[in-house]
This record gives C-alpha cells, sequence and structure tokens, in this order.
C-alpha cells in the first residue's frame, strides 16, 4: 500500500500518515482538540516531543490493568480533551477516564491493539456506576513508524492481537458485508506484510490491516477467541499481546471445521489452505511462545475456565466450546 489516507466515518476521523506522530499538534488542533491533556508512558513520551510541548498537562497512565489505571486518573486527568498515545492498554485507559468525564478522545497508537478504532473498554475500578457511555476516540492520528516500532517479537505478537480482531469478527451473529470486507482485506494486508522481511517490511501496509481489522471487530464484536484471551490476561496474568499470538492459532484451528465456510475467506486473505490454518498462523507470528513461558499463573486456570464459560459473548460463537474444549485448547496453548 503507498502513502496513507484519511478515513471519515460516522462523526469520526482516522488519518494514516508517515509523519503523524510530528504532525499530531497540528491535526489535534484542526481537529477540536485544542487545550487537551496527554496520556501516555515515558517510552511513548520519548518519541513524540511535539505532542508534550503542545499538551496543557501530560498525565502517565501507571503499570497495571485499566481499572486501575483509569480510576487513579479520573480526578487528574479533567480536561474535556484527552489524547492517548501509547499502546491498546494508554488508548483503553482514557477512553475509560472518558466514559465518567465525558471527555472526547483522539488517539495516536504506538502498537497494532486497534484500540484507536473501537469503542471496546473496560471501566474505571469503583466508577461504573457514574459510567455515562462506551467512549469511541473522535479522532484517530495512525502513523506507520510509531506503530510498528517495537522490537520484532513484540511486533508480531502486535501484528497477531490485530489479526485476531479481523478474525474473530466473522463468525459472530453480527458479521455483516461492511465488517467482513474490512476484516478480509485486514487479514490479506497482514499477512502480505509479515511476509516480508522487517527491513523491507511495508509498514503502512501493516497499519492499514490493523486499522481495518480493528474496524470489523468494532462492527461486528467478538467470540471465542478474545473471551479466552481476555479472561486469561486479567486472571492468569499473561500479556495482551502475546496471549493473542499463543492462541490465535488454535482458536482458528478449533473453528474452521465449525464455520469451513465463514472462515474459507480468511484462509483465501491468509494464502493458507484450510487444513493449514493454524500452521501458517503460527508462520505469521514468528512461531509464538506458548503461555507458560509468558508467565501466566497456571493455579488460576480452572478459575479462568469458569470465567470463560459467564461471558456471554461466548455464545457469539457457532457451536460454543465446552469447558473440555475450552480446557484443551488452553493446555495446548501452555
Amino acid at each position: 500500500m503507498n502513502g496513507g489516507f484519511v478515513w471519515r466515518d460516522a462523526g469520526r476521523v482516522v488519518v494514516l500518515r508517515e509523519d503523524g506522530v510530528a504532525e499530531a499538534p497540528r491535526l489535534l488542533d484542526e481537529h477540536g482538540f485544542a487545550g487537551f491533556e496527554l496520556l501516555t508512558t515515558p517510552r511513548a513520551l520519548a518519541g513524540a516531543p511535539e505532542l508534550e510541548a503542545a499538551a496543557r498537562a501530560v498525565h502517565a497512565v501507571p503499570a497495571g490493568q485499566v481499572p486501575e489505571a483509569a480510576a487513579g486518573l479520573l480526578d487528574r486527568a479533567s480536561a474535556s480533551q484527552l489524547v492517548a498515545l501509547g499502546g491498546g492498554r494508554v488508548i483503553d485507559t482514557a477512553k475509560a477516564v472518558a466514559s465518567v468525564s465525558g471527555a472526547r478522545v483522539a488517539a495516536v497508537p504506538t502498537t497494532l491493539s486497534g484500540a484507536e478504532i473501537t469503542g471496546i473498554h473496560r471501566l474505571p475500578a469503583g466508577a461504573e456506576s457514574r459510567v455515562r457511555e462506551m467512549v469511541r476516540p473522535a479522532l484517530a492520528i495512525a502513523d506507520p513508524a510509531a506503530m510498528t516500532g517495537l522490537a520484532e517479537p513484540a511486533l508480531l505478537a502486535s501484528a497477531m492481537n490485530a489479526l485476531a480482531h479481523g478474525a474473530d469478527s466473522l463468525y459472530t451473529p453480527f458479521a455483516n458485508p461492511t465488517s467482513e470486507m474490512a476484516a478480509l482485506r485486514g487479514a490479506e494486508l497482514i499477512a502480505a506484510a509479515l511476509d516480508q522481511e522487517r527491513g523491507e517490511r511495508d509498514r503502512t501496509t501493516l497499519a492499514a490491516g490493523s486499522l481495518l481489522c480493528a474496524y470489523a471487530i468494532d462492527s461486528a464484536a467478538f467470540g471465542m477467541h478474545h473471551v479466552i484471551c481476555q479472561t486469561l490476561v486479567r486472571i492468569c496474568g499473561t500479556p495482551h499481546a502475546e496471549t493473542n499470538a499463543a492462541i490465535l492459532p488454535l482458536t482458528l484451528a478449533f473453528m474452521q471445521p465449525r464455520v469451513p465456510d465463514g472462515l474459507a475467506p480468511l484462509c483465501e486473505a491468509l494464502a493458507a489452505d484450510p487444513d493449514e490454518i493454524e500452521s501458517r498462523t503460527r508462520q505469521l507470528g514468528g512461531d509464538p511462545a506458548g503461555l507458560g513461558d509468558l508467565g501466566g499463573d497456571r493455579s488460576r486456570l480452572s478459575q479462568a475456565l469458569d470465567s470463560m464459560l459467564l461471558r456471554p459473548e461466548l455464545a457469539f460463537t457457532p457451536e460454543p466450546p465446552t469447558r473440555d474444549d475450552l480446557a484443551q485448547l488452553v493446555e495446548s496453548a501452555w
């Protein structure tokens, strides 16, 4: 994919451009984000001095999960315009704060998390009753260099997280022609970029694929894959992107015989035979590490399995898995 684009969609603007971070202050001003406060991390801030200089205030998002991070920022990030610079956790924290404060959110992503596109996020701990509505960023400034600047193992995990957004959206009851087109084109772009050597990789193609897959899951919701991954992250403590990378080959192999017609276009987009979808996804992800190598707490696995069964989104999966199915899949990934 050559160049970038400006995508205007139902009150939200997505700008994909190679100098997005450097141009972010001007773009923010053009789209009504003057006087913004910035939520970020030291790693992300180091690459964006222009944003730091333009911000009315800068708030460091603490380590930990989104509900606790957002709760700690509710009384500090008080502007009506919030800008999130960072990965999915940072962007989701800004969205969570805004769900209570009513602020508008802009996102400048530094990974392929897709959080800059979706209205999916957790809520501030202890403030659930004060939530006004779920928040989708009104402006996303997608700079391919910033989104793909992680070291190779982390970048591949982030790309698998992005691919999972598109894949998991294809078989829900809410899948529609637009979400399907976005998911399949996004998957095709991600696979095309990852098939290139890192030094020759088209970063704009990879970033665009991530955006499209995020659009797909925002439109069509998710099923088994994200139920498993989100629960493992929250209960067993595995890292988000790496968990998606470890689980995705297995969930696709599990779903392929259940919805062969639904996943056939995905196999085509990934240049994989249907019976090779697991190995092809592993290859794209750089043969991801197992959950045990990611520091997961195996002693909490039974609790995680019970929690997965309670998630309503599990019913969005055709022929929903049983507890034994889930246990076998997670054990295979451990």
